[in-house]
């Protein structure tokens, strides 16, 4: 039990990190810290919202949509802090 949840924290933070690094690569911005915050808390703001919104990407792939998700929130969540900084 405990090395399946530790798998899917570690997918969980790589995850967060490329969707980070994705949208900097997008909208601007840098570091590895950054990357893994803003990808992180992307995965929640995204998640949230397609859930929210009924979107279905239709992407089959659990990973890639993900990682998609992931990346769309980490867009929001970096033009937010930007508005508000």
């Amino acid at each position: 039990m405990g090395e399946n949840n530790n798998r899917a924290a570690v997918m969980f933070v790589a995850i967060g990190v490329l969707a980070g690094f994705l949208a900097s690569l997008i909208v601007g911005g840098g570091g590895l810290f950054t990357y893994l915050i803003s990808g992180v808390i992307g995965s929640f703001v995204g998640g949230y919202l397609f859930t929210a919104l009924r979107i279905d990407l239709g992407i089959r792939n659990n990973l890639l949509r993900q990682i998609v998700t992931s990346t769309v929130g980490a867009i929001l969540v970096v033009l937010l802090a930007r508005l508000i900084a």
